[in-house]
């Protein structure tokens, strides 16, 4: 895609155009190269999630826990 014939339409358009035109590219630039750049790939095992349960005593075993919950929410009443 070339520059010269987006740049020489942008030329010809009305000054409020042409400030909604940039208004638009600014926020496409913000979509797709700032939010690319900003975001830095770690490992899932970094994520400040990873253990924030970790002192919870009642769930020391998931599974009780889990089939607890079920009996009390799926149980007709």
């Amino acid at each position: 895609m070339s520059k010269k014939p987006v740049l020489d339409k942008f030329d010809k358009l009305p000054p409020e155009a042409k400030k909604e035109a940039n208004d638009f590219v600014e926020f496409l630039y913000d979509q797709y190269v700032k939010s690319t750049s900003k975001k830095t790939k770690q490992p899932i095992s970094e994520s400040s999630f990873v253990g924030m349960w970790k002192d919870r005593s009642d769930l020391s075993n998931s599974s009780a826990w889990v089939k607890k919950q079920r009996q009390t929410q799926w149980t007709k009443r």
